[in-house]
This record gives structure tokens, C-alpha cells and sequence, in this order.
């Protein structure tokens, strides 16, 4: 077993990496490991349209004993803005579905096809589904958590801060209950940062495309963790948010892992390499305690 468990480990970590970069080549591979390493018991309903575009597709991963209540979870999986396909993260998704938390994936427009804001409305796009077809399914609204990673964490966190992604998206769109961001952008100026000006080259302002300067008294609550060994986003940008939560008056709560880079961190979130990183844990109990009086549909499996 943990022969079988390291050699997943391994291949499951250069798949996802490749993927990240070269997301055709590591597609098909990409959903086997996912599902190879996925926890056992959630129920998946896949390709489930939330707009009109190809990629306007989400996968929902429901807790074994049926949920019509309890929290949600939307995670935005990372991918600088240019790939990524849901199909690969299914092991979050039912890692959380495990322990009671209904969670919700999409895919959303890249570059160059869109810029931004483009692929921030498909993740509102996404949430106002989530708001009307999960959320108020049973006698009371569900809260709505936002989770991404990286590129995901910004798009999860400007739709966290800045409320004109949801108005536009849908009348009435609830205030997501908490932001759980894994390593993301928030600070960093993308107008400007060679690998992304394009991407960002519509912004209006840099300040528009920078989750930070958003934050206001009365904001969301967050979880922002990040590994101590990245390279890739700096440290400063969960810090730099934690601050400015913290000014605002708003709970925040930060980890950084020791031990733990870029990539690193969301795979701590499969079964193989959650030994190197509470990433897991962490999130659940975040979302556990912000819930609200509404409770988990099952025992948390740990």
C-alpha cells in the first residue's frame, strides 16, 4: 500500500504540473490520476452547462448520504489564466464531497481566447448557478464558500471583494460565506508582470485587477494558505491580503507550510500527499465553523 500510495503520489504530482503547463498532452492522463487518487463514496454529475461557451461546464461532487443542505464549496482551479480543465481537480472535489461539503467545479474561458474580466464573469456566471440550482434546494439557503487555487484563488477572491461580478451576474446573488485561497495573486500588479500584461492588458486600472485593493470593512471572511517554498507567487500576496483584512476588521486566518511549493500545495489536498500538508483539514474546518447554523450532511471523514 505504500508502494502504491508513493508512485501515485509521483505521477499524480508530474501529470498535474505537466497539465498546468502543457494541459492537451496531460489531459486524459490528468482525469485517470484524478479519479486514481480521489476519495471513494461521493456521488459526480458531470458536464452540467452554466452558459452558452464550450467551456461554461461545471462537475458537482455530492456527499454519499443525500445533501439538501450544508455548505457549497465553488473551487477555481489554477492555471495562469491560459489552462486547465476541471476533470483534473476531481480529487478536490471529492476530497471535500468526503466530509460533507458539496463542491462544485468549472471550467472557464483562457487566454487568448478572453482576457480579462472575461474569465472572472464565467466564475460569477458560475456561482449564480451554484445560487439557484444547489443553494436553494432545500428549505433553507445553503452558504457559498469560494476556493481556488492560484490563478483560481484571484478570480475566487475579486469575486469575494469586489461585488460587481455578482451583481452582474444575477439579481440577488447571496454573499459567499468565506474564501478558502490556496496561493493566489492578490496583491501583485498583472498589468505590468511580463506573463500576464496581455492577459490584463483591458484592465481599466491595475488596482481593477487586484483582489487587495478591494477589501472593505464588512468583507468576506477568509482562509488564505500558501507553501513556504513557492516560487511562483510570492509570499507577499497572501500577506499582503491577510493585512488588509485585518485592517478592514475582517477574520482572517493564514497558514504557510513549511516544505511546500506552487504545485505542491494543491496536491496536499489528494490522498497520497495530504500527509505533507493540513491543507485538507484546514479547509474543512474553516468552512465547518462559517457555516453558520446550517450542518454538515455527514460525519466528517478525516
Amino acid at each position: 500500500m505504500l508502494f502504491r500510495n508513493t508512485i501515485t503520489a509521483i505521477l499524480t504530482s508530474v501529470t498535474l504540473a505537466i497539465g498546468m503547463v502543457f494541459p492537451m498532452a496531460a489531459f486524459a492522463a490528468g482525469d485517470f490520476l484524478s479519479r486514481l487518487v480521489a476519495d471513494g463514496g461521493p456521488s459526480t454529475t458531470t458536464d452540467i452547462a452554466y452558459g452558452k461557451h464550450p467551456r461554461q461546464k461545471l462537475d458537482v461532487y455530492q456527499p454519499s448520504t443525500p445533501c439538501t443542505s450544508g455548505p457549497i464549496v465553488l473551487f477555481l482551479y489554477g492555471g495562469a489564466w491560459t489552462s486547465g480543465n476541471r476533470g483534473t481537480y476531481g480529487f478536490v472535489g471529492s476530497a471535500l464531497a468526503a466530509r460533507g461539503i458539496t463542491t462544485v467545479v468549472p471550467d472557464y474561458r483562457l487566454f487568448p481566447e478572453v482576457k480579462f474580466p472575461d474569465f472572472v464573469d464565467d466564475a460569477a456566471l458560475a456561482y449564480g448557478w451554484v445560487a439557484k440550482n444547489i443553494a436553494q434546494s432545500g428549505t433553507k439557503a445553503r452558504p457559498i464558500f469560494l476556493m481556488g487555487h492560484s490563478a483560481g484563488a484571484h478570480s475566487a477572491a475579486l469575486l469575494a471583494y469586489d461585488q460587481s461580478y455578482l451583481t452582474r451576474a444575477g439579481a440577488n446573488l447571496p454573499k459567499p460565506a468565506g474564501l478558502v485561497g490556496l496561493a493566489g495573486p492578490y496583491a501583485f500588479d498583472p498589468t505590468t508582470w511580463p506573463s500576464t500584461k496581455d492577459i490584463f492588458s483591458t484592465a481599466k486600472t491595475a488596482n481593477s485587477a487586484r483582489p487587495v485593493s478591494f477589501v472593505r470593512a464588512g468583507a468576506t471572511p477568509a482562509l488564505l494558505l500558501h507553501g513556504a517554498d513557492d516560487t511562483t507567487v510570492k509570499m507577499f500576496n497572501t500577506r499582503d491580503l491577510a493585512k488588509a483584512l485585518q485592517a478592514a476588521g475582517t477574520p482572517v486566518e493564514t497558514a504557510e507550510y513549511p516544505g511546500i511549493g506552487h504545485v505542491g500545495l494543491i496536491l496536499t489536498l489528494a490522498g497520497p500527499l495530504r500527509w505533507r500538508a493540513p491543507t485538507l483539514a484546514d479547509t474543512v474546518s474553516f468552512v465547518e465553523r462559517n457555516a453558520g447554523p446550517q450542518a454538515v450532511c455527514q460525519p466528517a471523514k478525516r
